[in-house]
């Protein structure tokens, strides 16, 4: 009741079953023909009488037959999704958050995520090729992209919408969101210079991954806008995991001339880089400095808490979602080139530089000579 006046609400209780478009027109006494054009934004239906039938279809739990609708507007309302978990599983760091991002936006227009594996690259075309000829899905979002990405290639040639999560060497008709890697080392070399390091080595990813060649290239770039002559001694690629980071920075801070502070690409790489230079008797932060990127919740508990670069995933997510929704109902892929910086997270991992190169591998030497570095190799 309210002002005298009885208000009577739809109860989805009080029909048996799946609510049904008749249901609605019957509950609104308006007809089924009305009831359905109102529902499909028909523009010969008053906007308040749209208005009244969406509202009642939502408080009475209507939902529209997904056959029918793939007849009639050819879309089953589907997004693909295909994660490659080839060895290493390279998205589970930031996995739950960036589905919780697609799945929030999706679930906002009544889209579903359909979420499938490969085991490599050759089988992760293979995958996307059964979803495109099943008819699974209406377009797709490709994480961790290639330089010369395999996946852009067959869904342009089968004319298959799709946004970028990240970029490629070609991204023309492609939409794309990306998160600039690049920008963060180049601030990850220029805080360190002020910290006075000189020897900044530099830990990658793969090399065929396109956010590598651009962290790279931020590196590169950091070193040459604070007047530091790059070395190729302190750059190594492909550390994908926390054994690779451990190899890669066991071999730097072993060399003749090792570094006195490591950036990663990666903060699984970071995490790596922390054994090693406890394994060789050096302290993080005092001794050599360690700058991450990605932001993973395990960086905070590490001890010293590492400095890291710190990636939204879950509004990725939730941006590349509603990218794929404008460019399959018609918008143009070239409007959707959109870069984001990663924000810095300021903590114990680096510092001022208090060792020379020198300094540093006297105690490598000394730890390797009386045989108490070998403990975590």
């Amino acid at each position: 009741m309210r002002d005298g006046v009885k208000i009577t609400r739809p109860d989805r209780r009080s029909y048996s079953g799946k609510v049904k478009i008749q249901d609605l027109a019957t509950h609104l006494n308006l007809t089924k023909g009305t009831v359905s054009r109102a529902l499909n934004n028909y523009p010969d239906i008053a906007r308040q009488t749209r208005e009244r039938v969406v509202k009642a279809a939502k408080q009475m739990g209507y939902r529209p037959s997904s056959h029918a609708q793939a007849i009639r507007t050819g879309l089953v309302k589907s997004i693909g999704l295909v994660l490659n978990v080839e060895g290493l599983n390279v998205h589970k760091p930031f996995l739950s958050e960036f589905l919780n991002g697609i799945s929030r936006r999706l679930g906002e227009e009544d889209w579903t995520l359909v979420v499938a594996t490969a085991h490599s690259d050759e089988h992760n075309i293979e995958v996307h090729s059964r979803l495109i000829a099943e008819q699974k899905v209406d377009g797709f979002i490709l994480p961790r992209t290639k330089i010369n990405d395999a996946r852009v290639t067959l869904l342009k040639n089968k004319q298959v919408p799709f946004v970028l999560y990240g970029r490629i060497a070609d991204t023309t008709d492609c939409a794309w969101f990306d998160i600039a890697g690049e920008n963060a080392m180049v601030q990850a070399v220029e805080r360190l210079v002020k910290f006075n390091h000189q020897h900044i080595a530099y830990i990658g990813g793969n090399a065929d991954n396109n956010f590598e060649k651009l962290r790279r290239e931020g590196y590169l770039k950091g070193l040459e806008k604070s007047a530091i002559k790059a070395d190729d001694n302190l750059i190594i690629e492909g550390a994908m995991s926390k054994e690779q980071g451990f190899r890669a920075a066991r071999k730097l801070l072993t060399s003749a001339n090792p570094p006195s502070a490591i950036i990663c690409a990666l903060d699984r790489a970071a995490l790596g880089a922390y054994r090693a230079v406890e394994s060789l008797g050096l302290f993080i932060g005092r001794d050599i400095s360690i700058i991450g990127y990605d932001g993973m919740p395990e960086g905070a508990y590490a001890t010293p808490a590492l400095t890291t670069f710190a990636v939204d995933v879950q509004q990725s997510g939730n941006r590349l979602a509603d990218i794929i929704l404008q460019v399959i109902l018609g918008a143009d892929e070239n409007n959707f080139c959109e870069l984001v910086d990663a924000n810095l997270i300021e903590r114990q991992s680096d510092g001022p530089c208090t060792k020379s190169p020198n300094e540093i591998s006297a105690i490598v030497v000394e730890i390797l000579k009386t045989g108490q570095g070998g403990h975590n190799e």
